[in-house]
């Protein structure tokens, strides 16, 4: 059986639009396209299970989300736990933010499903082995603005859709959605890394994973440090794999973690001002949950690497004891 990401995404988006109420979302039609956004932060006021919609959307609804309260050191905090049996599929091949959706007068991270109709980026659909072929679609957009005309356009003719068939999701990181789906990559995040580390994605079984859901901040610059360093500093993910090479599993696993990082221990937001406020330019090692439990199911050996940093966790969450 050939599972669409984007078919099971459809399904889930349209149960949404028939709890609005209960999600605290607005849901209106892009009149030029016809293509239908979902507001979940924007003029929405959203909540935690708008956030938890969200993150089950993107990735495809191939993995649980759940919320709760969890403690990451002496700090007891809100926190998303995500768990998937189809780990490659619904990270790299729907939730990965991995398409820049960008025209005169719009921007966006574009994440989820749609990705995996126009293959953004196409070398990491290439290493899962996995495209889509499905006329509707869902895509993810992290962002203060509803996507124009022109951007839903663009999404269309990149997957081959008709803009009417287009479903967008949208969120600011400055909102409680926003927020939590950020949060809700944390598996999506370690099974990247540990792909660009070198380990093959299409042998990770099964993944897991929690991560602190950041205090919501109105400026946007701080909210995405925020957010992000909830990964970095605060993430925890398991994953069960198959590897022939214990040895060499070892030393994946002993370089994935935040903490192999030249960068660590400093907020994203310092890291990000020092390489000038260019992604590109920042150590990719950062990015990168905070601790790593693997578990090689072949010989039953299970490697742990890294540890959850409370005291920078408390800095960027603007966090002040009374």
């Amino acid at each position: 059986m050939v599972i669409s990401v984007n078919e099971r995404a459809v399904k889930l988006t349209q149960w949404g639009i028939s709890h609005q109420e209960e999600l605290d979302i607005l849901v209106e039609s892009e009149q030029a396209t016809g293509a239908v956004i979902l507001d979940l932060g924007v003029k929405a006021k959203g909540s935690f299970l708008a956030g938890k919609f969200m993150t089950e959307v993107c990735l495809a609804n191939l993995g649980q989300v759940s919320i709760s309260q969890i403690a990451f050191g002496s700090l007891f905090l809100p926190a998303v736990t995500v768990t998937t049996d189809f780990p490659s599929m619904a990270t790299l091949g729907s939730q990965f933010a991995g398409w820049q959706i960008k025209t005169a007068d719009y921007f966006a991270m574009g994440s989820g499903p749609a990705r995996a109709l126009a293959l953004k980026p196409k070398e990491l659909y290439q290493k899962i082995n996995y495209k889509d072929e499905f006329p509707q679609t869902v895509l993810v957009l992290e962002s203060d603005k509803y996507p124009d005309s022109e951007a839903l356009r663009y999404v269309a003719d990149e997957c081959h859709v008709d803009t009417k068939n287009i479903y967008a999701l949208v969120a600011p990181t400055s909102s409680l959605a926003g927020s939590v789906q950020i949060s809700g990559r944390i598996v999506e995040a370690g099974v990247h890394r540990l792909t660009e580390i070198g380990f093959d994605p299409k042998k990770i079984r099964y993944g897991c994973g929690y991560a602190p859901i950041a205090p919501i901040h109105p400026k946007a610059a701080i909210a995405m440090g925020r957010t992000n360093d909830a990964i970095t500093y605060g993430g925890v993910t398991s994953y069960s794999v198959e590897s022939e090479d214990d040895a060499k599993l070892k030393e994946i696993v002993h370089k994935a973690p935040s903490s192999a990082s030249k960068d660590y221990g400093k907020t994203f937001y310092e890291a990000f001002k020092e390489a000038k406020y260019d992604f590109y330019q920042m150590d990719p090692g950062l990015f990168a949950p905070a601790m790593f439990i693997v578990n090689n199911v072949l010989t039953g050996v299970t490697y742990v690497a890294g540890k959850v940093n409370d005291r920078v966790l408390m800095e960027t969450m603007g966090i002040q004891p009374v």
